[in-house]
């Protein structure tokens, strides 16, 4: 069994993975990623890259590259009640240079944060890296095992020591299940469908639409030349559902929105319509000796607002700013790493439980009531009070923008990892300065 060894082993390679990897490498930090795929050209179902993200990317020098990928902005959330209606946030009044929702195919971002990485000298991307088990010593997590499953020379067994290992590999966490950490689960009331609609121009609604009745909840996202579509049902209700012949749906759709005529055909079976089975969870310490969760791993979020892939991006901006000075020691010092990693938790807790409350409040109060298991179903005769609010004063449509598009407590890029923007064929490469930490890392 081959033995490699790096400062800080992170298994994953989705968003929250490639950021922390890039920005801890930006600080002269030898970080290794283990991406158990060859490529990350699978169908994501979270492809919104919010306000706080963009900044990021802009802070990051990358905003050149980002603007060269196939990507559609959303500026404003419309939903269509039995009352009629009513626009519920509006992000182009915030006062943000990218006042949007950019829909964009996540192996595109992923491929853009990865070859950025690549161009640090400290960064490494393992593919089709498996990690199997956690290495210990004394009752410390002291690197990985992993299984390369290119197929190039058959299965093949390695080590890679690490001072810290970051599980950035998603809700069912292979790292997490690993480390026997607390998980709190929380009731969910709905599953997602996922699947496409072809998209017209001209009078199609563009952005995101809501259409809510009794028993049905639906959400549209313009992708430009098609409608990604989430189709919330009650949970469980899958397997009863998929008996029913396919035209079901089709009618369902045509009911609730006509205008889409016999584009509703799309849908040709119900091997185009995916299950997303919905989770809510969040850990009750995300570290231990030597290891660390992020993102999925560490909270799994609901679709509610779409805003897994940021907070687990905010996850790793923050870990990194305070990982980094720890990490970039020669060498790291185990207990000042596992204290830094503490502090992560507590800096990234209180977005965390902020954001995770708003969403069991709305499958509560919203979906739970529309799908059936709520006696306070919305009115059909008027609109809801806050949305009433929301068209009177269309102003503080700002306000769910921001908590959506910016969030509760958006991080930003420390001073070691910024650049000016750059073209895809740059290259830079910085170390953290001596004993900085940058905590604050607001501009």
């Amino acid at each position: 069994m081959a033995e490699q060894r790096t400062t800080c082993a992170i298994v994953g390679g989705g968003p929250a993975g490639i950021v922390l990897g890039l920005v801890l490498a930006r600080a002269g930090v030898d970080v290794t990623v283990l991406e158990k795929h060859g490529d990350f050209l699978r169908d994501f179902r979270g492809d919104t890259v919010h306000v706080s993200t963009m900044t990021l990317i802009d802070e990051l020098g990358l905003w050149d590259r980002f603007a060269e990928l196939p990507w559609k902005p959303i500026e404003q959330a419309r939903v269509v009640l039995d009352a009629g209606p009513a626009t519920v946030a509006d992000l182009s009044r915030l006062p943000v240079r990218h006042p949007f929702i950019a829909m964009v195919p996540q192996w595109h971002l992923l491929d853009m944060l990865a070859a950025a990485a690549e161009e640090e000298p400290t960064f490494t991307l393992l593919r089709h890296a498996e990690v199997t088990d956690l290495r210990r010593r004394g009752g410390r997590v002291t690197g990985v095992r992993w299984r390369d499953r290119s197929g190039e020379v058959g299965d093949t067994e390695h080590d890679l020591a690490a001072y810290l290992v970051v599980a950035c590999d998603g809700r069912s966490s292979r790292v997490r299940d690993l480390t026997g950490l607390p998980l709190r689960d929380y009731p969910v009331p709905m599953d997602v469908w996922w699947f496409r609609l072809p998209r017209g121009e001209g009078a199609d609604p563009a952005g995101g639409l809501g259409r809510v009745t009794e028993g049905r909840f639906v959400i549209m996202l313009d992708r430009g030349d098609y409608y990604q579509v989430a189709y919330l049902i009650p949970r469980g209700a899958d397997a009863e559902h998929r008996r029913q012949p396919i035209q079901t749906l089709r009618d369902d759709l045509r009911e609730l929105h006509p205008w889409l005529g016999d584009r509703v055909d799309g849908v040709a079976s119900w091997d185009d319509v995916k299950l997303l089975r919905v989770t809510l969870d969040r850990l009750r310490r995300w570290s231990a000796p030597g290891v660390l969760c992020l993102g999925d791993a560490a909270h799994a979020m609901s679709p509610v607002g779409g805003v897994g892939i940021n907070l687990a991006v905010q996850d790793a901006v923050a870990a990194a700013r305070l990982l980094a000075p720890v990490l970039a020691a020669a060498p790291a010092d185990p207990a000042a790493v596992d204290r830094a990693a503490a502090r992560v938790q507590r800096r990234r807790w209180w977005p965390t439980w902020a954001t995770q409350t708003g969403q069991r409040i709305a499958h509560r109060g919203v979906i739970a009531a529309v799908l059936g298991e709520s006696e306070q179903a919305p009115g059909r005769e008027r609109l809801p009070l806050p949305l009433r609010l929301l068209q009177r004063v269309p102003a503080l449509q700002v306000v769910p923008a921001y908590l959506v598009g910016v969030g509760v407590l958006p991080e930003h890029a420390p001073s070691w990892a910024r650049r000016d923007a750059q073209p895809a064929s740059a290259k830079n490469s910085s170390a953290l300065p001596s004993g900085s930490t940058n905590d604050s890392a607001q501009p």
